[in-house]
């Protein structure tokens, strides 16, 4: 290991030896952190969308507008909560909080920083890690599902009914996608602890530029470039974010799942949105962006990876992500969902697939670096999946004259008005005026002429 890379790197024998006040302190923070973060992130998303439309965005309440998130906050607790005649009471009530936790939980085995010491005792940040903390946050992605699910479901409405049934989709397509590209981290990193697949970026690779060897970090967005694109991707499947928000399409299912809520219950579906997009950065950050480790040109100073200082780079690294979010929906329209389901059953699943049987022929060749040959097939390979996603699926087709428009129409179609613009006589009216004055009619005169 390269000493610009030396830190604390906590192991699994270093969780459940901290006092209780400690374990309840690192609740408290992973709590705050998530909720923290969803009001600052609606108040950036807004300010950012803003920004794009040539628009202020929030600034009245408050300096910069940082209050108008919890001023909408008090506004919705005040509104009429309405519940539905034909909903299921206590489905409709536990729906909204089911995504919240889920999303929340997720934070448990995500790594802030490494290991500090707080009030004399020697800590890791993180509230616990197991030998499966992997499969722990895909079960929390995917329980996150089933809130909306039963929401759509216990409205007794068709629109949110429409509106579960989009979601259970997304979850099976996307999550399977999710699932697969999480499978070539650990078999890269050799385990689904988060703290070790942290501690296995942080070893330095050595990039040859021109002639000369520069140090470059070992994340697994540069090492296993596919798998980090298909995982964001199934990511903004998975928390509904535009352009794949189309369990809540305004356009054709009014509000989706949440169109009987309203009060606190459509704010916690609001915020379990917001929460589940920081989780899904903090969890993109831990798996493919070297979690709380430093960038490489701030690792040239030797305590960047060691006290309080990796929770800035990592708390950087969750704002550029969320960041990213907020650009996709600030650009790109909505998907149809045959488009939807056509990319992650046709593209993603059959690219990752093939991209796991690349990486594990890899591993197994000997004499060759095996991070050297990682780099040289999965930057190329990510680079053409960008290409791939990309490229026009059909060739663009030249767009017809208005005159063959007109010949080209179906028989028996909308009658269509006259290229040369002039309006052809009304019947009724040559009609009338032939039987007022019969003698200044001329056969097929305009009738405003008459």
């Amino acid at each position: 290991m390269s000493p610009i890379y030396l830190a604390q790197d906590p192991t699994l024998a270093d969780f459940g030896r901290d006092p209780w006040w400690l374990v309840l302190g690192k609740i408290v923070f992973a709590f705050a952190f998530g909720l923290l973060a969803t009001l600052l992130g609606v108040w950036f998303e807004r300010r950012v969308v803003g920004y794009m439309q040539v628009r202020p965005g929030p600034n009245q309440v408050g300096p910069f507008g940082l209050l108008q998130t919890l001023a909408d906050g008090l506004k919705m607790a005040f509104k009429e909560d309405i519940l539905p005649k034909a909903a299921d009471k206590v489905v409709y009530f536990f729906a909204p909080t089911i995504s919240v936790i889920c999303a929340v939980t997720a934070l448990s085995v995500v790594p802030f920083g490494p290991m500090v010491s707080i009030f004399g005792h020697h800590t890791p940040l993180q509230v616990t890690d197991v030998p499966v903390a992997v499969l722990l946050l895909l079960a929390c992605s995917s329980m996150g599902v089933y809130g909306i699910v039963l929401g759509g479901w216990a409205s007794g409405s068709t629109y949110p009914l429409l509106g579960g049934l989009r979601s259970s989709a997304q979850m099976i397509s996307y999550e399977v996608a999710m699932g697969l590209s999480i499978v070539a981290v650990f078999m890269t990193a050799g385990t689904m602890s988060t703290s070790g697949i942290v501690a296995a970026q942080g070893d330095a690779t050595r990039l040859t530029i021109f002639g000369t060897e520069i140090p470059a970090p070992g994340w697994y967005a540069i090492l296993l470039l596919p798998s980090f694109i298909i995982f964001f991707i199934a990511t903004v499947g998975e928390t509904n974010r535009a352009p794949f928000d189309l369990p809540e399409a305004e356009s054709e299912l009014v509000a989706g799942f949440m169109t009987e809520y309203s009060s606190l219950k459509f704010a916690l579906f609001m915020l379990s949105e917001y929460v589940a997009m920081v989780t899904m950065s903090a969890v993109t950050t831990t798996l493919f962006l070297g979690g709380w480790r430093a960038p490489w040109p701030i690792t040239i100073w030797e305590g960047a990876n060691s006290g309080w200082w990796p929770m800035l780079w990592f708390f950087g690294k969750v704002i550029a992500l969320v960041f990213v979010f907020v650009w996709l929906r600030g650009t790109l329209p909505r998907l149809r969902y045959d488009q939807f389901m056509r990319l992650g059953w046709k593209v993603l699943l059959p690219i990752n697939l093939v991209w796991i049987l690349v990486l594990s022929g890899l591993r197994s060749i000997e004499d060759w670096d095996t991070r050297g040959k990682v780099i040289a097939v999965g930057i190329p390979a990510g680079l053409l999946l960008i290409a791939t996603l990309f490229w026009p699926s059909r060739r663009p087709q030249p767009k017809p004259t208005a005159q063959e428009q007109v010949d080209n129409r179906p028989y028996g179609s909308f009658p269509l008005p006259p290229m040369d613009l002039q309006v052809p006589p009304s019947p009724r009216i040559t009609r009338v005026v032939a039987e007022r004055e019969p003698a200044n009619i001329v056969a097929g005169s305009d009738s405003r002429e008459v």
